[in-house]
This record gives structure tokens, sequence and C-alpha cells, in this order.
């Protein structure tokens, strides 16, 4: 039951409850969804190990950094609480993916759940866009449709851009879970399984193309352009790699992929100049920042890169704890993804559950299985953290259940002996540390270099 209510939890999460529950949305239904998901899990949680991984540690700091941050800048404890009760059903999913997607089987289904997501977006988004107009669009209240958002160009066109419900209603939003699915989707291949790969996986993977081409997503590009660099390199060399996703860069710009809206640095001085912004509202407020989700008040837009709006809104502790979610991440998805650090490992016995009449299954899985998850996570996770660099990012679902997938696939390597154990706790607080004070590093010189190419 847990594991059906967490995928109706985060489908619904991301397509938002009018469209899953439609008229009963009034009555506050997910609410009840997140309710009886956490009733149950309570019990499961305090006898769960997973209170005791960095990255339940880096949630916990978070939530209270969230709340903090609010109450010193706001000085009103109603919105440390309204920021905190924002937060929380994000960083749920990483529970909720660690206590119930625990085996291979479970965590294909809940790719199953992400490419519904997307599939069902797309495909109402394309009728959308085949019956609007561009121009009645951008004549509305708020310049966009239900699926759809009007959008001038660098030649003053206007454009349609697919975009979703909920928590994905922006296409770049979109754009990064699409980039995110499509590696994840490469699961179910077999090889020597012409028709069943055809279905499984190519027909998907075309189709996620093409709603990530109906956003008209730079970062989008970027992001996808980024997960095939990373993959190739491991079949035909960096360079041969970065040269054909240079030709792709290229032909995409050609086929107007962007919709009409160029990459490069002079194209994204207005982004550069909300960078700098955030990184004085860092400098100002160190500590705590400007408050979770303040940015845009003391701006007059969002940063537009995750690590700038998570400097800028929770200040260094923010920035600490979350990258004290991102360095385990990271380093235990690159161990799986190893084939030199994974060995072949031994069947375990089945355990009781907490219910009596209930067992945990535990699946044979080999070496290969184990490096084939890793390898296809780590190129999620490169999707992520490429769109995540061109948006205001850093707290989404989508980040903490692909953090939950390491995490389930990197204990299902312990249990079986194929790894070896954990980073100490102090070493990980140590480099998650060291990893914050880099990436304000890396900021502030991008900055300067790119304030001197302007």
């Amino acid at each position: 039951m847990g594991f059906a209510l967490s995928i109706l939890y985060f489908v619904t999460y991301y397509l938002s409850p009018p469209t899953i529950f439609g008229p009963l949305a009034v009555a506050h239904v997910q609410v009840i969804i997140a309710a009886l998901v956490m009733t149950i899990s309570l019990p499961r949680l305090m006898r769960s190990s997973i209170r005791r991984t960095p990255q339940a540690l880096a949630l916990i700091g978070l939530a209270l950094t969230v709340g903090i941050s609010s109450l010193v800048s706001l000085r009103w404890a109603g919105g440390a609480v309204q920021a905190f009760l924002l937060f929380i059903p994000n960083a749920f999913g990483y529970f909720l993916v660690c206590l119930y997607c625990d085996s291979m089987k479970k965590l294909k289904i809940l790719i199953v759940a992400m490419l519904f997501v997307c599939l069902f977006v797309i495909a109402r988004g394309s009728i959308e866009l085949s019956q609007e107009s561009p121009d009645a669009v951008l004549a509305s209240p708020t310049g966009a449709s239900d699926y759809a958002i009007a959008q001038a160009n660098d030649n003053g066109e206007v454009i349609l851009r697919l975009k979703g419900q909920g928590m994905i209603n922006d296409p770049n939003d979109f754009a990064q879970v699409i980039a995110c699915t499509v590696p994840l989707i490469f699961v179910f291949w077999r090889p020597k399984k012409g028709l069943p790969n055809f279905v499984c996986v190519i027909l998907p993977v075309f189709a996620l193309l093409v709603g990530a081409f109906l956003t008209h997503s730079r970062g989008g590009i970027l992001a996808l352009l980024g997960i095939l660099l990373v993959a190739a390199r491991r079949r035909i060399g960096t360079v041969p790699a970065t040269l054909l996703a240079g030709g792709l860069l290229a032909g995409a710009l050609a086929l107007q992929f962007t919709g009409g809206r160029a990459i490069s640095a002079s194209a994204g001085q207005d982004r550069t100049i909300l960078w700098g912004e955030g990184m004085q509202m860092f400098k100002a407020q160190p500590l705590f920042g400007v408050g979770f989700g303040n940015m845009m008040s003391n701006a007059d837009n969002t940063a537009h890169n995750s690590i700038v709006v998570c400097a800028a809104e929770l200040g260094f502790f923010g920035l600490y704890f979350w990258s004290l979610f991102l360095f385990p991440t990271m380093r235990n998805v690159l161990v799986i993804a190893s084939p030199e650090r994974v060995r072949e490992g031994v069947p375990i016995e089945p355990e009781e559950g907490f219910f009596p009449t209930e067992r945990v299954e535990n699946e044979y899985i080999d070496k290969a299985d184990l490096n084939r998850m890793g390898r296809l996570l780590v190129l999620s996770l490169t999707g992520f953290i490429i769109a995540a660099w061109f948006l205001s990012r850093a707290f989404v679902l989508t980040l903490f259940l692909l953090g939950g997938m390491v995490e389930v696939v990197f204990e299902m390597g312990l249990q079986r002996g194929m790894i070896a154990s954990r980073l100490p706790l102090p070493k990980v607080f140590l480099n998650s540390g060291g990893l914050a004070i880099l990436m304000v590093i890396v900021m502030y010189v991008m900055l300067r270099i790119l304030n001197l190419m302007h």
C-alpha cells in the first residue's frame, strides 16, 4: 500500500491535483494522500537505517535552515512555517523512494511513472499547441494556457512553448524532468531484443525528445547534449564525443530547437546580471540568506541558477546542507557505476517485513545490473545538474527522487557485499563543506569572466 500511495503522490505532485482528481481536488485529496503515506511510513522509517544517511541529515538541516532563514529575514513565525511546508513535500520524496522503492522492480515502476508524467503532458500539450495560436495565448491575462506559454524570441516572433502544470508549469522545469527521464528509460533495454527495445525504449525516448523540442528550452537542450557527451565518451572517447555533441548543438540551433532564441554569452547577459545580484545578496546575508523563496522580493527576477538561489536565499548554511545532499549522492552513484569498484555479490535471504505476514523480497542482482543502473543514474543526475545551472530549482522533487534512487541501488550493493562501505560521516561533512566553498568560488570566477566578456 505504501508503494502504491507513494507513486500516486509523485504523479499527483508533478501533474497537479486538479489534473489527476478533477473536481475532487477541492477536497485537498493530495493532502489526504500525503497524510496517509506519512502515517504508514513512520513505523517503517523508525526501524530503517535511512535516518542515518548523510542525505537524510542534509534534508533535516535544509528543512531547519529554510525555517530559520525565513524567520530571520521576515521576522515572522508564520512565514517560517509557510516556507517549511513548501519545502517538505519535495524533500519527502527522498524518504518515500528509500522506504518503498527498495527493489529493481519497484525502481522500474517509478521510472514508468516518470515516463507517464512526461508523455501525458506531451500528449495533452501537443493537442493544445495544435489548436492555439501564439497571439491568442499571448493576449490571455497570464500569457499562458494550460499546457503552453507564449514568448517572444530573439527575432521578435511569438512562439508557443510546451509546459506542464503543478511543479512543472514552466517549460524549463518540464525540459529538466524530460532530460532526467530519458537515460532512465534505457533500464528496459535488452541486448538482441529488437522489437521490445523499439517499443519500450526507442519510441518512448523519441516521444520525450519531441517533448523537449516543444519546450524550446535552452537549458533542456544543453542538458540532453551533456548526457550524450558523458554517455558517448565511454564508448568513443572524450574528443569524438565532444565533437559529436558540438555538431548536434549546431544542428539543433539550425533546426530552431530553441525557437529562435540564441545560446551565447551575450544572449544570457540578463541572466548573468541576476547571478551577480544573487551573489550580492549572499555577501550581504552570508549565514541564512534573504529567506526561502524571497529572492524575487529583492531582485527583478529569480537567479536562474540553483547554486546562486540556494546561496542567496539560505546563505552558507543552506548551501552547505544542499552540498551535504549532493556530495554523497554523486559519490555513491559513481561507485555503483564503476566496474572496478563493484564486485560480484552473494544472494541474501528474504527478510521479515514490519507485519508478520509480509516478507521483503530480495531479488538477485549481479554486477552488470548494478553497474548499468549506476551509469543510467549518473546520466540522469548529469542532466539535472546541467539544467539546474540555468534554473532556480535547487529544492525540487526531481533531485530528491534521483537521490533516493541512488541510495536504494547503493544499499542493494552494500547488502550483497558488492561494494565497500560508505564514507565515514566526518569525511562526508568535511568534503561537503569543501564542495560548498568550491561552488561559491566557481560562481564568482565565472561572473568575473562573463563581465569581462561583456
